[in-house]
């Protein structure tokens, strides 16, 4: 377990479950039944050893990118609570619990097998975000590493400011303006889908914490030097 405080169109990528729902939230997964704190067994054969809200937290965790405390209708509190037990869990699917405390964002990852020179069968895939969500992201990481800096814990962003970022930095020969205004729309739909943008009123949005898991600082050097290079002069059909 760590604890931190801290193709053509496809260019970043993070892991994420082969097989989750990535379009179901936190809140759409999480059953509401009562927790019987009392009950041993919750199944016929039931031989976990889980408690009822352990349980729940694991698969949200196994299910999704990230819980945050905002979005996990107490997933997170139990996580923290439970935080050994859970990645006992995971690491029984070579897989280990990350959480950032200083954020309240949790989030599972592959572990690595490099030390023991073995060979590890993985539930991780690499999903690839667009070149428009990529650019996207860089925005959203500067705008929150500014909020942070001033105290704040959630970053607030426009529709209009996110626009008028992807317009400014279109590749150097994007010239089709209702294509790439529709790719624009498309990525923030994507951003929202991934929980990385909560929209508080037509026009505005409040930045996830997770964003700054999900793009640490070295990550975040990297697509901004690439960035850069396509504004300079890459073809729209470069890769990264």
């Amino acid at each position: 377990m760590t604890i931190i405080g801290e193709h053509e169109d496809e260019l970043f990528e993070d892991e994420t479950l082969e097989e989750s729902l990535e379009d179901e939230t936190l809140e759409e997964s999480i059953d509401t039944v009562p927790i019987d704190d009392d009950a041993v067994t919750y199944f016929e054969g039931d031989d976990g050893g889980l408690d009822l809200a352990e349980r729940r937290a694991l698969v949200v965790l196994l299910k999704h990118r990230f819980v945050t405390v905002e979005t996990s209708n107490g997933v997170w509190d139990t996580i923290v609570k439970s935080r050994k037990i859970i990645n006992s869990r995971l690491n029984d699917l070579f897989l280990e619990l990350v959480i950032d405390v200083d954020r309240e964002v949790a989030f599972k990852r592959q572990v690595s097998p490099r030390a023991m020179g073995l060979d590890f069968p993985t539930l991780l895939f690499a999903h690839a975000w667009q070149r428009e969500e990529t650019a996207l992201l860089v925005f959203l990481r500067l705008k929150f590493r500014e909020a942070e800096g001033r105290g704040e814990k959630y970053g607030r962003v426009s529709r209009e400011a996110m626009y008028d970022f992807l317009k400014d930095n279109r590749a150097a020969t994007a010239t089709d303006e209702v294509r790439d205004g529709s790719r624009a729309k498309r990525a923030v739909d994507a951003l929202k889908t991934a929980q990385l943008l909560k929209e508080v009123d037509t026009d505005e949005f409040r930045i996830s914490p997770a964003i700054a898991v999900l793009l640490p600082a070295s990550t975040l050097m990297n697509l901004l030097s690439w960035l850069t290079d396509q504004v300079i002069g890459a073809t729209e059909e470069d890769t990264l």
